[in-house]
């Protein structure tokens, strides 16, 4: 499919000042908190990314590093000691400047605080070692290393959170319960460009500009331009179609199968499509291998390699193209997109559809229709029946889940399909572990080690073997682990370490090899990166990395949407 690189730009002599109108958005589920450190989902990444930053970010554009609450670096010859220069004109909403304390806080009170369960801490972490992290003075930090981190500064776009509003709740053991979605969205107090005014449960989020923002344009005026923002909560895609078609909003992700429709609309619509061929972000089968949450005989079903090996040649990755994404996709098979580029691996295990494979493979691993009821038994007589769920609000993962449990069901497994609510599935996945089967998916980027959260084994998002809390089961737990898992855990600590690019991706393309072989995920189909913008922008530059607000902050609207 061919890639374009598409820019909406506007010669700034059209009108007289860029300040001033509404961004319409929309999401398909209310945030599960606003606490940033302690989520596992999406939706509250979603609702609190306009508020806060990190000491560095990465170009939209050209996905370079670039400075940010860091306004520059230096670090020593073997690369162990880093020291990050803040920018002195940075203010929290609350007009409380930024510092040292911040940052020194953000890590050490809460991502390295054992008591906070965070993502954060297992791609922050080398061979299970903290980075030391030390005020130098009120605008300097320093990072030592207990050896040199490959992606440190990828890993420093890390939101920082302020000291003063939440270190009371840190020392009273009341963190977790901090920030919750209760909380008034004034007192949710970051840097970034706009600040939450208003939130209301199935309804909406409100954002404005804040007016005390650190960066300035070209001719030094500050940014951001636009001056408010509304991000409606709607039921699911078709919802957040209807609402585009209804000029509610100004931006939809385009599911492939509504491309065609909305391309005979776009001059009348008053928007433009744009696709960038192969996005970001997978969609995958995983099972629950979790042995202290499920029960025999399912967990000795899904830990059996050949069951997953025949599930995944069930898979019709091409049906799934064709009819639900009508042409709008591209077959997965590795645990990196191809978006990726440099860090891809191409040549890893893949499984072809087909049916009478799948069959062949079970009955040689003993699931066979004993009874002829259409179902196949395990050596023990019992049925396999299990259920396969995803979240209810993704349409495009609804059906796919109709064409994977149906073709399931051809090769003898009696799959039920049950779409439940993104936040109940969260946790699900998290908390309760109570799952059988679900087909989901998880953002990429470009660096590996990003994934770290889920791929080490204990990592906060390996959810189809999660480290147990008890120390009792958790010892039975090390003890049960394969050696595939244990190689994966030293490739990501060696892969953080290894500074030589071209051993780096040796290492892991590895790993991506691995996972093709084990199917602790079983890739599906990556979707086309496809959107729909309202004609309404100067300076968007929406591209398959960053997304269309990448640039937020620059982003103008015409005088006549205003």
């Amino acid at each position: 499919m061919k890639k374009s690189l598409f820019f909406l730009l506007i010669p700034s002599l059209l009108f007289s000042s860029p300040y001033g109108g509404t961004l319409y958005l929309s999401t398909i589920s209310d945030p599960k908190s606003f606490n940033g450190i302690i989520s596992k989902e999406s939706s509250t990444s979603d609702a609190i990314g306009f508020l806060f930053e990190g000491l560095t970010d990465r170009d939209g554009v050209t996905t370079e590093i670039e400075p940010c609450l860091a306004k520059s670096w230096d670090y020593s010859k073997d690369g162990k000691v880093w020291r990050f220069y803040l920018r002195e004109d940075v203010k929290w909403f609350d007009g409380k400047p930024f510092t040292a304390d911040d940052v020194v806080f953000t890590y050490n009170s809460l991502i390295y605080n054992d008591d906070i369960p965070t993502s954060s801490r297992d791609v922050l972490t080398i061979d299970g070692q903290k980075l030391l992290v030390e005020k130098v003075s009120t605008y300097t930090v320093q990072f030592t290393l207990p050896k040199p981190f490959a992606p440190l500064l990828h890993q420093l776009g890390q939101a920082i959170f302020p000291k003063h509003i939440l270190e009371k709740a840190v020392k009273e053991k009341r963190f977790l319960s901090t920030w919750g979605v209760d909380t008034s969205p004034q007192k949710i107090i970051g840097t970034g460009p706009f600040i939450m005014t208003e939130y209301k449960p199935s309804e909406r989020i409100v954002y404005k500009r804040n007016p005390n923002y650190w960066k300035k344009d070209k001719k030094g005026n500050s940014l951001p331009y636009i001056e408010k923002i509304v991000k409606f909560i709607v039921s699911d895609q078709q919802a957040q179609l209807a609402s585009f078609e209804a000029k509610e909003t100004d931006i939809l992700s385009v599911m492939g199968k509504d491309y065609a429709y909305l391309k005979n609309k776009e001059a009348k619509g008053r928007f433009t499509l744009v696709n960038y061929g192969s996005g970001f972000g997978s969609n995958f089968l995983s099972f629950n291998q979790n042995r202290f949450a499920l029960k025999q005989p399912k967990i000795a079903w899904f830990s059996d390699l050949s069951f997953r090996k025949a599930v995944a040649h069930a898979i019709d990755k091409e049906a799934i193209i064709k009819n639900v994404m009508l042409g709008f996709g591209f077959p997965q098979s590795s645990a990196m997109e191809e978006a990726a580029k440099f860090f891809y691996n191409g040549s890893v295990a893949k499984y072809e559809y087909n049916l009478e494979k799948a069959k062949k493979i079970l009955e040689k691993a003993g699931y066979i229709d004993r009874n002829k009821d259409g179902i196949r038994e395990d050596k023990k007589g019992n049925p396999i029946k299990f259920t396969l769920i995803t979240n209810a609000e993704n349409l495009g993962r609804r059906d796919m889940g109709v064409i994977i449990s149906e073709d399931l069901r051809k090769i003898g497994l009696d799959v039920g399909f049950a779409p439940i609510d993104f936040n109940k599935l969260v946790n699900i996945l998290t908390v309760s572990q109570d799952w059988d089967a679900m087909l989901i998916g998880l953002t990429g980027g470009i660096e590996p080690h990003s994934g770290k959260n889920v791929w080490e084994t204990t990592g906060e998002l390996h959810f189809w073997n999660q480290e147990p809390k008890d120390n009792e089961k958790k010892k039975v737990w090390q003890e049960g682990l394969s050696l595939w898992e244990k190689e994966i855990d030293a490739i990501f600590n060696k892969g953080a370490a290894e500074l030589n690019e071209k051993k780096r991706k040796a290492l892991y393309d590895k790993w991506q090899v691995i996972v093709s072989e084990q199917l602790p995920l079983i890739y599906t189909v990556n979707p086309a990166t496809l959107y729909a913008i309202r004609d309404k922008f100067i300076g968007m530059k929406p591209t398959a990395y960053g997304g269309c607000l990448h640039n937020l902050e620059e982003i103008s609207i015409k005088p006549e949407w205003r």
